[in-house]
């Protein structure tokens, strides 16, 4: 199983990313596929901040949602063209995030995700509510496509889904380059011990800051190629059912790990899409199922398979340590007086 680490299991995934929409049957499949991009990227963002840095947030998708509309006014609206829109977004995002921050993280545990999933109701009012800006229940539609970068169009289901991979790469290289960073480990060091990361110099409110901005940043780009991809909107995408989503993403695959995310994303698209052919009651299957990987799973797919190899890692180095312990005892015995 060592070829699945490293370069060498990046590499074998993105080639098979990359050769999945010649043998998918049909559009609706690599449609189905870039949505799982998409839905991927928004759970990197929601691992940084929960899965590394301790802090569970439940605003993550309506951040999304702020992402995704940020493009659909200014582009539906104001005509403004797609990219700038699409960078817009992000920084809408991440100035909301930033003074969301500011006031959520002050508060600790569970006091913290109480406070987020406020948030996430809000703007669900405020987006449903706000006809003037947000088109209220109607939703936004007519939202264009991605406009073309020199000879690249990206109008047809196939291209956009090389688009949001392409995006989806880059994201998974930010994102390793952020935790492999010292960054990174103060992340980590806050997620372990709030006093323990005090010890060691860390600033926590600005490094909470930073890792919830980072995160948010995730989910309003992974909005903004949203709106770009389904080209309508309306306010469930600001509802707590998508950021539970991407939860379940998170944990089934395996939390505070780089390939967690994304195993959990297409694993549970997946299986929902599976399962389809038994329409209103395919999450009676789908339910148990989940609940069972869970259970047994509780680091998820991959934190599972990374503590079980840790821990053949360490019985190696324990077995290669016995015979020369042995061999100490026997030279041992032998210069003993008793012996000669």
């Amino acid at each position: 199983m060592n070829w699945l680490q490293g370069r060498t299991g990046w590499a074998l995934l993105a080639v098979v990313a990359l050769a999945f929409p010649y043998f998918a049957q049909n559009n609706y499949l690599i449609s189905v596929a870039t949505q799982a991009f998409i839905m991927a990227i928004a759970a990197l963002g929601l691992n940084l901040i929960t899965g590394y840095t301790g802090q569970f947030n439940l605003a993550h998708g309506a951040f999304m949602a702020v992402g995704a509309y940020t493009v659909g006014i200014l582009t539906v609206d104001h005509h403004v063209p797609f990219w700038v829109a699409f960078v817009l977004a992000g920084v809408v995002t991440g100035v909301l995030g930033f003074f969301i921050g500011l006031l959520s993280l002050r508060l600790k545990g569970h006091y913290f995700s109480i406070f987020t999933l406020c948030v996430s109701y809000i703007m669900f009012l405020l987006i449903e509510k706000w006809e003037s800006l947000t088109h209220g229940p109607v939703g936004i539609m007519g939202i264009p496509a991605p406009t073309g970068i020199g000879p690249l169009q990206f109008g047809t289901p196939l291209s956009q889904y090389y688009l949001v991979l392409a995006f989806l790469a880059l994201g998974i290289w930010i994102m390793s380059r952020i935790v492999h960073s010292l960054l990174g480990r103060s992340f980590m060091a806050v997620r372990n011990s709030d006093d323990l990361a005090e010890a060691l110099g860390i600033d926590l409110m600005r490094t909470k800051t930073l890792s919830f901005v980072l995160s948010v940043v995730y989910a309003g780009f992974a909005g903004a190629l949203y709106a770009g991809q389904v080209r309508f909107l309306g306010p469930d995408l600001a509802s707590e059912v998508v950021t539970f989503d991407l939860v379940m993403f998170t944990l089934v695959g395996g939390i505070g790990t780089l390939l967690g995310p994304l195993v959990g994303t297409f694993l549970v698209t997946w299986l929902t899409q599976s399962l389809q052919f038994l329409q209103d009651y395919r999450m009676v299957v789908f339910g148990p199922v989940l609940i069972a990987l869970i259970i047994f799973l509780p680091d998820g797919i991959v934190g599972t398979w990374l503590k079980r190899r840790a821990q053949r890692a360490d019985a190696t180095k324990a077995a290669k340590a016995r015979p020369s312990e042995s061999a100490v005892a026997d030279a041992g015995a032998r210069e003993a007086p008793g012996n000669a």
